[in-house]
This record gives structure tokens, C-alpha cells and sequence, in this order.
């Protein structure tokens, strides 16, 4: 692999390394296509919760004296509990489909990286090591089958619910709304500045583990000599260290993600218990209602949920990110030593004399 190529691949962008995982979801359009619609219907099932729990409260409680009370309530319950099963129907039809998307991907990525590194030639496995190309093609394809499979669909689904939640707190309550929007604004600056620093670690944390997968491979293909001259317990105790220094390098990303998620959680909540306050406050004078208030909770708890959940889906998006690289360095991997695209012609025979038998 050149130099040129590497280089290339650190400059690219997130969104440009996830672009190029594009030719191997183009085929699938419609599995995704599917995917994406029972998306939509999940998410607004999840939105339409809140307001059935208003009309709950606002209409069954409001005036417990009135005949038509109990009937409008069970009506609510019904339509409630029908809400339910479509949300069920579609978020298990989401799973299905996603899920097999991740698969099949990781399948297709793992077999063209596979036929890439088949036409390199032998000074490409002079700079990169067997052990890290076997990495590669296992660890990283199986984090891209995470990435398509489970983050890229609660990714999606968290920011249509975060969308949507969003644009019902200010139906809700424009003024209160006005005060989350402002918070919120200020909470995503460290969550993309962790991001940065997550995906970095990640890109390390893999190189450190494919070292790993590489120390070994060059061990146990000269197990022979390593024998005849008797390094068994140098080699185990290289071995050791380049385990270490992966674990420590996991480590290191592990509480970089706990540490953007505590971040994300913490600032959020924050901002919503204050607004929270201000919105029991609004009760007690008479601005709202109970069922309003309580439907700007739910909406609220949406919206802080979603963006917990996006904050740690960031996270394994930008740890995919890195293994995306890797696996694009591979595909983009030219051999030096190339075949001509049609059979060179010989030079024409000089000399009219011939050789007879």
C-alpha cells in the first residue's frame, strides 16, 4: 500500500469515509428502503404517545363527574394500547431489516478488501504485516456490520424523534420550548469536541489491536525457529506487552465515550429540569394545564433520551469511522508491479534465412 493512499484516507472526512461505504449498500435499495419506512412509522408512533396521555389526563380527570367520562377514556386506552402494537410491529420489522443490511455488508466489504489484497504484490506484504491485514478483515468488517446494522438505525431513529419531539415541545409550549432550544444549542459544542477526540482514540485503538493480530501471526509462521533458538519466552512476553498497550489504548477510548455520554446525559437533564420547573411554575399560576405539562414531560424526556442515545451512537459511528479507513486504505491498495492490459507483440524476426530440418 502507498504512502500516498494512507495519507489520503487520514485526510478524509467522517462523512466522506461513510460515503464511500456507499457502492456496498446501493444494491440493497429496497431492504433499505423498507428499513427507512418502518423507521418513520416507529418514530411517530413514539411521538404520538404524549398526546394520548394529555388527552388522558386533561379529559378523564379534568370532570370525574360527567356520564360520557368513562367512554372517552377507554377510547384513549384502546387507541393508546393500538399505538403499542404498531410501534411493536414496526420496531421489530426496523431490527429485521437492519440487521440483515449489517450482514450482508460486512459480507460484501470482507470479500472485495479479501480479492483487493489477493493482487497486491510481494512488497505490499513486505510493509503490512498478514496479522494486520487478518485484523482488518475481521475486526474492522465486523464493527462496519455494527455500524450498518445497529448505530446507523438508532442514529436515525433518535433524530427523528429528537426532530419531532422537538417541534411538539414548541407546539406545546413556545415559550418553554424557546428556553430548551437556547440550552441545547450550548450542549452539542463538547459533544462534537469529545466526538473528535473519540474517533482519534478509536483509529488508535485499532491500529494497537491489528499490531496484536500481527506479533502473533509473524510468531506462529516461524514457529520453527522461534523453537530451534528457544524465544518462547521472549516471544510470549512480546506478546504481553503488545496486549497491554492495546488494552490501554481500549481503555483509553472506552472512558473517552463514558465521559461524552456522562457529558451529554448531564448538560441535557440539567436543561430540562430547570424548563421542567419552570413549566410546574406555569401550573400553579394557571398558564397550563396539567395534561399540557405532562405532555411537554414526555416530550421533554424524548428529546433528552434521543440525545443520550445520539451521544453514544457517535461514538460507535466514529470508532466505525476508523475501521472504515483501514478497510478503504486496503481497497485502494495498488500493486507497483502491474500486468499490461493486452499481450505485448514480440519484435519482428530479422534475417530472411530460416533453419530447416
Amino acid at each position: 500500500m502507498s504512502a500516498g493512499a494512507a495519507e489520503a484516507g487520514r485526510r478524509r472526512g467522517s462523512l466522506s469515509i461513510l460515503r464511500a461505504l456507499w457502492p456496498f449498500l446501493a444494491p440493497y435499495r429496497g431492504r433499505i428502503a423498507l428499513a427507512v419506512g418502518a423507521l418513520l412509522v416507529a418514530a411517530g408512533a413514539t411521538l404520538v404517545v404524549p398526546l394520548a396521555f394529555r388527552q388522558l389526563i386533561d379529559v378523564g380527570f379534568a370532570a370525574p363527574g360527567t356520564d360520557a367520562v368513562p367512554a372517552r377514556v377507554d377510547t384513549w386506552f384502546v387507541a393508546l394500547f393500538g399505538v403499542a402494537v404498531v410501534l411493536a410491529l414496526a420496531t421489530a420489522l426496523r431490527f429485521y431489516s437492519v440487521s440483515w443490511l449489517g450482514e450482508r455488508v460486512s459480507a460484501d466489504l470482507r470479500r472485495a478488501v479479501y480479492r483487493q489484497v489477493l493482487r497486491q504484490d510481494a512488497r505490499f506484504f513486505e510493509t503490512l504485516k498478514t496479522g494486520e491485514v487478518l485484523s482488518r478483515l475481521n475486526t474492522d468488517t465486523t464493527l462496519i456490520q455494527t455500524l450498518v446494522g445497529t448505530s446507523v438505525s438508532l442514529g436515525l431513529r433518535n433524530a427523528l424523534l429528537f426532530v419531532g419531539a422537538l417541534a411538539m415541545l414548541v407546539v406545546t409550549s413556545p415559550g418553554l420550548a424557546s428556553i430548551i432550544v437556547g440550552l441545547l444549542l450550548v450542549v452539542v459544542l463538547p459533544i462534537l469536541v469529545f466526538g473528535r477526540r473519540v474517533r482519534r482514540l478509536s483509529r488508535a485503538s485499532q491500529d494497537a489491536l491489528a499490531d496484536t493480530s500481527a506479533l502473533a501471526g509473524e510468531t506462529l509462521g516461524a514457529i520453527q525457529t522461534v523453537q530451534a533458538y528457544a524465544r518462547e519466552p521472549l516471544e510470549a512476553q512480546r506478546f504481553g506487552a503488545a496486549t497491554e498497550s492495546a488494552f490501554a489504548s481500549a481503555i483509553r477510548r472506552t472512558r473517552a465515550r463514558a465521559l461524552l455520554t456522562a457529558v451529554a446525559i448531564v448538560l441535557v437533564f440539567g436543561a430540562i429540569v430547570f424548563v421542567l420547573w419552570l413549566g410546574a411554575r406555569a401550573v400553579i399560576d394557571g398558564r397550563l394545564t396539567a395534561g399540557l405539562l405532562t405532555q411537554f414531560i414526555l416530550y421533554a424526556a424524548l428529546v433528552a433520551g434521543a440525545t443520550g442515545a445520539i451521544a453514544e451512537v457517535l461514538g460507535d459511528v466514529q470508532r466505525a469511522v476508523g475501521a472504515a479507513e483501514r478497510l478503504l486504505e486496503l481497497l485502494e491498495a495498488q500493486p507497483t508491479i502491474r500486468s499490461p492490459a493486452r499481450p505485448v507483440p514480440l519484435p519482428p524476426r530479422r534475417g530472411g534465412a530460416h533453419l530447416r530440418l
